[in-house]
C-alpha cells in the first residue's frame, strides 16, 4: 500500500503511546526474568540446605522465592494495565475521528460508511493488551536466555538456536497457509453480518410478504461459508500450533539430555545443576514464538481490520479547519447544477439554476425521479455537483462546515429518521434542550397537544427509530426538529406526505410564520394543498428544469400546456371521419 497522509493516522496514534510501550516491555522483561526464580530456588536448596541440612536457610530461600513469585505478578499485573491504558488513550484519540469518517463515508457512498469500521478499531485498541502482543514484548529476554545457555555451554546455546530457527519457520508457514483463509472468512463474516443488519431493517417488508424463508436460506449461505472458511483455517492453525508446542517440549528435554551427557564428559560449566537449568531456559526461550503462534489468528484478523481503517481514512481524509463565516441570511443561489449520487458518473440533475431571496418560498414539483430529493440533497451540502454551485449568501453550502452552518439550516428528509431518545432531545437536534424553544417548534407544526396528551408529556421516549410514533406523528416530529431555532433556510422533501388534512395545515401556517420571520425555505412535493404559501414554483422532469417563476406564473403556464395536449387528441379524432370520407 502506498503511504499516505490519512494511512499514518493510525501509525501516528500508535507513535505517540511509545512511553506507555517502553514501560510495559521493562516491565516485561523483569517479570520474564523473575521466571528463573524456580530454578535459583532448586539449585540453591540442592547446594545450601541439603549440604547444611539448615531449617533457617530453607525457610529464608522459601519466604525470598515466594516474593519473587509475587513481585513477577505484580510486574505482570502492571504491564497489563499499562497496555490497557494505551488502549483508552487510543480510544480517546482516534474514536471520534474513525466515527466521523465513517459517518462522511456513509454521506459520499463510500466503502467503510457502516458499523464494520468500529468493530475493526475495537480489535486494534484490544490487540494492545492481548496476549499475542504481550508474548511479542517477551521476546527479548529470549537473548538472555540464549546467551545463559551458551555460558553453560556452547552445544546448549547452538541447539536452542537451531529449534528457534525451526519454530520461526513454523510461524512462517503459519502465516502462508492462514492469512489467505482467514481473511476470505472475515469477509464472509462481514458479509453475513451486513446482510442479517438489513434484514433486520426491512422485518416488516419481509414479513408481510413471506420472504422470511429465501432471505434466512440466503443469509445461511453466507454465513456457512464463513464457517467453512473458519473450520478450514483454524484446522490449519491447530496444526501449527501443536507443532510449535511439541518443538518447545522436545527442546526442553533435548537440553535435558545434552547436559547430562556434557556432564559425563566434564563439558558442563556449573556443574550437575545446570542440566535442568538448561533445559528450563530453553524452554522459556520459545514459549514467546510458541504464543505467538497460538494467537496468529488474532494476529491476523487486527491485521485485516487495521488495513481497512487505513483505506477508510486515506478516502476521508480529516477536513481541515475553515475560517469562520458570518450567520446567513437566506440569500440562496443555485447555479446551473450537474450532479448525481456520489460514486456514479450517471448525471440526475442537468443545469438546474435558480435565486430565492430571504423569506421567499419555493415549491419544487414534478414525477417521481425527476430529482427532487437529489436537488433537496444538493441545497443542505450533503451531495457534491458536480459542476455548478449551490450558495448561501455567496458560500458554498458543501464546503461549508455543517457544524457552525446546521443550527441556522432546517432539513426534513424524504424518509424521516428519529432517534433513540425523548421527544424533546429529537426536537432539540440532541444539543441542550431549550424548553421555551421545543415547545414552540412542536406548537409550530400542531404537535404540542398530543406530546401533552403522553403521560411523559416531552420526556416520551420515541423507541428506536420512531417505532413507537405513527407515521404521521414522525413526520411532525421531523418537520417540528427542522424549524426548531428559528433556521433561516429549511428544505423539506415531501414534507406532507403522510400528514392529514389537520397536519398540512398546521405546516401551511408553519411555512407561513417563518417566512415572516424571514426564513426561505424549498419544499418538494406531490401535492398542491402547500402551494397556496409558496411565492415561486420550479418544475423539474428528468432532471431537467421545465419551468421556474412566480408561481402564479408557472401555473398557469402548466395550465395551458395540459389544455394544448388535451386539445390535440381531441383535434386528431375529428379529422380521422374526415380523411375517411375524403
Amino acid at each position: 500500500m502506498k503511504p499516505t497522509t490519512s494511512a499514518s493516522e493510525l501509525r501516528q496514534a500508535i507513535a505517540a503511546l511509545r512511553p506507555y510501550f517502553v514501560r510495559a516491555s521493562w516491565f516485561s522483561v523483569l517479570a520474564s526474568l523473575l521466571v528463573l526464580a524456580p530454578s535459583g530456588y532448586m539449585l540453591e536448596v540442592y547446594d545450601r540446605v541439603v549440604n547444611s541440612r539448615s531449617h533457617m536457610t530453607l525457610w529464608m530461600l522459601t519466604l525470598l522465592v515466594l516474593g519473587l513469585y509475587l513481585l513477577m505478578e505484580v510486574l505482570e499485573w502492571a504491564r497489563s494495565e499499562t497496555m490497557r491504558a494505551a488502549s483508552v488513550e487510543l480510544d480517546n484519540k482516534m474514536s471520534g475521528r474513525i466515527f466521523t469518517a465513517i459517518f462522511e463515508a456513509n454521506l459520499r457512498r463510500l466503502p467503510g460508511g457502516t458499523q464494520q469500521p468500529l468493530n475493526d478499531f475495537r480489535q486494534v485498541r484490544d490487540f494492545l493488551f492481548s496476549p499475542a502482543l504481550l508474548a511479542l514484548m517477551e521476546a527479548p529476554v529470549a537473548l538472555v536466555m540464549v546467551v545463559l545457555l551458551f555460558l553453560i555451554s556452547p552445544v546448549l546455546g547452538w541447539s536452542a538456536l537451531v529449534f528457534a530457527l525451526l519454530q520461526t519457520l513454523v510461524a512462517w508457514f503459519n502465516e502462508r497457509s492462514t492469512k489467505p483463509v482467514l481473511m476470505e472468512a472475515n469477509r464472509s463474516a462481514i458479509a453475513a453480518q451486513q446482510y442479517a443488519d438489513g434484514t433486520l431493517r426491512n422485518a416488516e417488508v419481509i414479513e408481510s410478504m413471506g420472504m422470511l424463508h429465501n432471505t434466512h436460506q440466503r443469509w445461511m449461505h453466507i454465513q456457512q461459508e464463513f464457517l467453512r472458511l473458519q473450520a478450514r483455517a483454524s484446522e490449519s492453525a491447530g496444526g501449527f500450533q501443536a507443532l510449535a508446542k511439541l518443538l518447545q517440549n522436545t527442546l526442553g528435554s533435548l537440553l535435558l539430555g545434552l547436559g547430562c551427557w556434557l556432564l559425563l564428559h566434564n563439558q558442563l560449566n556449573g556443574g550437575g545443576g545446570m542440566m535442568i537449568v538448561g533445559s528450563i531456559l530453553g524452554g522459556r526461550m520459545l514459549a514467546p514464538l510458541v504464543q505467538v503462534v497460538s494467537q496468529w489468528q488474532t494476529v491476523v484478523n487486527v491485521r485485516d481490520a487495521w488495513t481497512r481503517l487505513e483505506q477508510l481514512l486515506a478516502a476521508v481524509p480529516e477536513r481541515a479547519p475553515s475560517m469562520a463565516l458570518p450567520a446567513p441570511r437566506g440569500a440562496l443561489q443555485v447555479e446551473q447544477l450537474v450532479a448525481g449520487a456520489p460514486g456514479s458518473g450517471a448525471p440526475i440533475l442537468r443545469g438546474v439554476g435558480f435565486a430565492l431571496n430571504p423569506g421567499e418560498a419555493l415549491a419544487v414539483v414534478g414525477p417521481s425521479a425527476s430529482g427532487k430529493t437529489t436537488l433537496a440533497r444538493l441545497l443542505v451540502g450533503l451531495w457534491p455537483a458536480a459542476s455548478g454551485k449551490v450558495r448561501l449568501d455567496g458560500a458554498d453550502v458543501h464546503t461549508w462546515d455543517k457544524g457552525e452552518l446546521g443550527p441556522h439550516v432546517g432539513y426534513l428528509p424524504k424518509g424521516v429518521e428519529l432517534f433513540e431518545g425523548t421527544l424533546a432531545e429529537n426536537i432539540a437536534r440532541f444539543g441542550v434542550v431549550e424548553p421555551a424553544k421545543v415547545e414552540a417548534a412542536a406548537r409550530a407544526v400542531g404537535l404540542h397537544d398530543f406530546i401533552l396528551s403522553l403521560p411523559q408529556g416531552y420526556d416520551s421516549a420515541v423507541g428506536a427509530e420512531g417505532a413507537r410514533l405513527s407515521g404521521g406523528q414522525r413526520q411532525r416530529v421531523g418537520l417540528a426538529r427542522a424549524l426548531y431555532g428559528d433556521p433561516v433556510f429549511v428544505v423539506l422533501d415531501e414534507a406532507n406526505s403522510s400528514l392529514d388534512e389537520e397536519g398540512d395545515a398546521a405546516l401551511a401556517r408553519a411555512i407561513s410564520a417563518a417566512k415572516a420571520r424571514g426564513a426561505t425555505f424549498v419544499i418538494m412535493t406531490h401535492r398542491t394543498s402547500v402551494l397556496g404559501v409558496v411565492d415561486k414554483m420550479l418544475v423539474l422532469r428528468d432532471g431537467q428544469q421545465q419551468a421556474f417563476g412566480a408561481r402564479d406564473d408557472v401555473l398557469a403556464a402548466l395550465n395551458k400546456a395540459a389544455q394544448t395536449t388535451t386539445a390535440q387528441p381531441q383535434a386528431s379524432a375529428t379529422a380521422q371521419p374526415a380523411l375517411a370520407r375524403s
